[in-house]
């Protein structure tokens, strides 16, 4: 199947350009929801285009990427000290790009989720360890059956102490892959403002907490059977 899934989607595989990327534009060109559905947080915080709310003054933000969007942000925010999350697109070049523009796999953008936490490195190593033991992170641009570049796996951070931790995790999860037998580890690695053009867009508002309100909707995210203590 998933030779298959590769030879049908293979031009999905190599990265856009950035003089190839679509153009995007100025604004959102949807609403975006504001209330997380699960924790009842507030997801924009200081991005809102109007009304800005902060969030927690010891809260950090972390961005992950590791397949489809859904998956991903529903492992997030079980995890306590995650103050809220959002699905969105980053690591590309297209501005406000749509889902349909990221699909395409012609933003260079990732389907990613944004997580506010706070607790630092106790809840940062624990998101990894989730992260990490929850898909897989040796298949470049593609998380089983789904391929192209927007389902890669990467991580973005916002500050030198969370960038020293991720490579830390990633290190020791490397050896727990290298005794399984297991490939290495493809994941992106860099800040948030150097990977693509520096930001994260939230996406529409049917995409965040999707799995909350469809419980048996689309999601292959589960244990890879390599567990690691991070």
């Amino acid at each position: 199947m998933w030779q298959m899934m590769d030879l049908l989607y293979a031009h999905k595989k190599d990265m856009v350009a950035p003089e190839d990327a679509l153009p995007g534009r100025d604004a959102y060109p949807y609403p975006l929801a504001r209330e997380h559905l699960v924790l009842g947080t507030d997801m924009l915080g200081p991005d809102a285009p109007r009304d800005p709310h902060p969030w927690p003054e010891d809260a950090e933000e972390l961005i992950l990427a590791g397949g489809c969007f859904w998956g991903i942000e529903r492992i997030a925010w079980q995890i306590p000290g995650v103050h809220t999350t959002s699905v969105g697109y980053a690591g590309g070049y297209t501005p406000h790009p749509t889902y349909e523009e990221v699909f395409s796999a012609r933003t260079g953008h990732a389907e990613a989720v944004r997580v506010i936490y706070t607790g630092g490195e106790d809840t940062l190593r624990a998101l990894l360890t989730e992260f990490w033991q929850q898909h897989d992170p040796t298949t470049a641009n593609r998380q089983g059956n789904d391929v192209g570049t927007e389902y890669r796996s990467a991580v973005y951070w916002t500050t030198d102490v969370q960038g020293e931790v991720v490579r830390d995790s990633a290190t020791r999860y490397q050896e727990a892959l290298d005794s399984a037998g297991r490939g290495a580890i493809t994941t992106e690695f860099a800040p948030l403002a150097e990977a693509g053009n520096g930001v994260y867009y939230t996406a529409e508002p049917e995409h965040q907490q999707y799995l909350e309100k469809n419980p048996t909707g689309y999601c292959n995210h589960g244990f890879n059977g390599v567990a690691c203590s991070l």
